[in-house]
């Protein structure tokens, strides 16, 4: 049976399942290549990049930035204020050219949520929403909360039952997106992969052991992130079927977010998912791990085909950290395990170049990096664990 995605049909490719990974963040060494770069291969795509400034919060403590996001003429920078003894409280900042940035009212209305870190922000027609969480209770599990945007530009947490996004059935919950459907964010359960969706913001619901989204007999599901389009929602992530130690890519699709279609990827012997995605003009490209290198799959009219892969994984946990799309070009910002790396696509994902990016951006605790894209330019926010900055980057002139 076809998955049907965009208004267009899409037939289901291999048959096998998946497990999990984990999230990481992203970036490079300033001016010089890709850390996960083929010595052999083109020369770096070099971007011309400036450092903006966001204002300094009230109080004590530093910016903290875990995403960015832009639509409408409207950017978002979302994360925390951190002080010197670990303590965070929520904050966002917005823009409405990406240079000039200021501060949006943020409502707590819990005492989690007043410590929260938020770290997923999406928007849909210039209006944000955002997830946010911080480590607490007797388990020290993350206490996730959302947040919506109300009409006078104030970002409020939204009331929620505990189990609605922890409980004992709690994994973790992932990322958030918008789309004319409303608002989806995508996470995992001891059910396998799930979802949480909402007209508006103001309240999600819980999905939960969704045939064809949860786990079953052909594997176990976990999902890393989604996109909204015309026709629905899209999600990505992987599959880990009976009998194996690796993973194939997987991909989901459906009109409401609730009922769900599965696309298991053919695999290979090696470690493969997709760990975040985005639509390159209208195309749903995805990138993440293809055995110990990175890879992309684009959704084309018969359906998920292997695009280009790049880089190497070195040590310790290798992740997409962020991923960004406009003008016909997507760019990813991956962790080899030691680094971060910028790599530029401009043909959906068939071939890639490493980008020089502007600062040093090592891999461990309390470190990120978030991407935007608006027309042929890159918002990237660097956080190394000591401080955080934000660049605009922009391709150089030919010479």
């Amino acid at each position: 049976m076809g998955v049907r995605w965009l208004g267009r049909t899409r037939r289901p490719g291999g048959r096998r399942l998946f497990l999990a990974a984990c999230g990481l963040l992203a970036v490079l060494l300033a001016g010089c290549p890709a850390p996960a770069g083929d010595p052999a291969g083109p020369a770096p795509t070099r971007l011309v990049w400036q450092q903006v400034q966001l204002p300094a919060p009230e109080g004590t403590g530093r910016i903290v930035l875990r995403d960015l996001t832009a639509c409408a003429g409207r950017w978002y920078a979302a994360g925390a204020v951190a002080d010197e003894a670990g303590g965070t409280r929520p904050a966002v900042w917005s823009s409405v050219d990406g240079a000039a940035w200021a501060s949006v009212p943020v409502l707590a209305d819990s005492y989690y949520g007043r410590q929260s870190v938020l770290f997923s922000i999406a928007c849909r027609d210039g209006v944000a929403a955002a997830v946010g969480g911080k480590v607490g209770g007797a388990h020290g599990n993350p206490r996730v909360s959302t947040w919506w945007q109300r009409g006078d530009g104030t970002l409020v947490e939204v009331a929620a039952a505990f189990e609605t996004y922890g409980g004992p059935k709690a994994v973790n919950v992932s990322r958030l997106t918008g789309g004319p459907a409303g608002w989806l964010i995508v996470g995992n359960r001891a059910s396998g992969a799930a979802a949480w969706v909402s007209p508006d913001a103001a309240e999600f619901t819980l999905v939960e052991g969704a045939p064809e989204l949860s786990t079953d007999g052909r594997g176990v599901t976990w999902v890393f992130d989604a996109v909204g389009g015309p026709a629905g929602w899209l999600a990505v992530g992987g599959v880990l079927a009976p009998g194996r130690i690796d993973r194939d890519p997987a991909a989901w699709a459906s009109a409401d977010g609730r009922s769900w279609r599965r696309s298991t990827l053919p695999g290979t012997d090696a470690y493969e998912e997709m760990q975040r995605v985005a639509l390159v003009d209208g195309t749903p490209v995805g990138v993440g791990l293809r055995g110990q290198a990175f890879g992309a799959w684009r959704l084309g009219d018969t359906g998920w085909v292997a695009a280009g892969g790049f880089g190497r994984v070195d040590a310790g946990i290798p992740s997409v950290g962020a991923l960004a799309a406009s003008a016909g070009r997507v760019m990813a910002v991956v962790s080899d395990g030691r680094r971060y790396g910028g790599w530029l696509s401009v043909d959906r994902g068939d071939g890639w170049r490493a980008v020089d990016l502007p600062v040093a951006a090592p891999v461990g605790a309390d470190r990120g990096v978030s991407l935007a894209a608006v027309g042929r330019r890159w918002w990237l926010a660097v956080d190394d664990g000591t401080r955080t900055s934000l660049w605009i980057g922009r391709a150089e002139p030919a010479a």
